[in-house]
């Protein structure tokens, strides 16, 4: 494997779409750096990708604070190398009835979601213009198009970082920086979401039909997809679900 210089930074990468994203650039010879709050939850990943060559960084981060996030960007760019993609996939999946959802939980979910979405988006804006090239993206979800029930907090949030990235798409896609959203409109196959069918309806993963939850390979394989697109033919907003999937 030949590596690049150019860095792919990842932002809320945890251990199901994040750590999937980071083997298939990873294995692609980027420099992949994880910024999560807990940077140790990523020692596994790391070691594993290490032992095949890759070269690939953890940082901590609490991407809700404009100060941390500024601070990473300047060390990723200082020490590692020049972000040529930068992956925004953090949120947090909360459902809880309208009357009670106070004002503490539906700001949380706003500032996880779309607060620190726009914090991120504007830093690699911020590098990316300066060199004159770069792909920006964003994680988004079911709830990014249609509010559920039960969902006011976490579809606000999805539906104001969905705003967020196609209004940077429309200011950034002059200045030859690829900015896109990708919507999970399905259960993503991963041990939380096998422990969260598992807890509200008593089915195990391994009973429902194959190929019913959409794969994090299968979603790292979009994203790399979405990244390589020629300039004549740049997607914004790509839908992903399994073929089963009701929509």
């Amino acid at each position: 494997m030949e590596l690049r210089n150019e860095v792919a930074l990842l932002v809320g990468a945890g251990d199901a779409i994040g750590a999937a994203v980071t083997r298939r650039f990873a294995r692609d010879g980027y420099k992949v750096c994880i910024a999560r709050r807990d940077a140790a939850k990523s020692e596994g990943l790391i070691a594993e990708l290490k032992a095949e060559g890759c070269e690939v960084h953890a940082f901590a981060v609490d991407a809700r604070q404009e100060s941390e996030v500024q601070t990473l960007f300047a060390r990723v760019e200082e020490k590692i190398g020049p972000i040529e993609v930068c992956l925004f996939n953090a949120g947090s999946n909360v459902k809880k009835p309208l009357l009670e959802t106070d004002a503490k939980l539906f700001l949380k979910s706003w500032e996880l979601a779309c607060l620190a979405g726009f914090l991120v988006g504007r830093e690699a804006a911020r590098y990316m213009t300066k060199r004159g090239h770069g792909t920006i993206l964003f994680t988004g979800a079911t709830a990014s198009m249609r509010g559920g029930s039960g969902f006011a907090a976490f579809s606000s949030a999805k539906f104001g970082l969905r705003a967020v990235a196609q209004a940077m798409a429309r200011e950034l896609g002059p200045r030859n920086i690829h900015v896109a959203h990708l919507v999970i409109d399905a259960g993503v196959d991963s041990p939380a979401i096998h422990a969260r069918m598992k807890a509200a309806s008593g089915i195990d993963a391994g009973e429902i039909p194959p190929d019913s939850l959409t794969k994090t390979s299968s979603i790292a394989d979009a994203y790399w997809f979405v990244h390589r697109q020629a300039r004549d033919g740049w997607t914004h907003e790509l839908d992903l679900r399994p073929a089963v999937e009701k929509w």
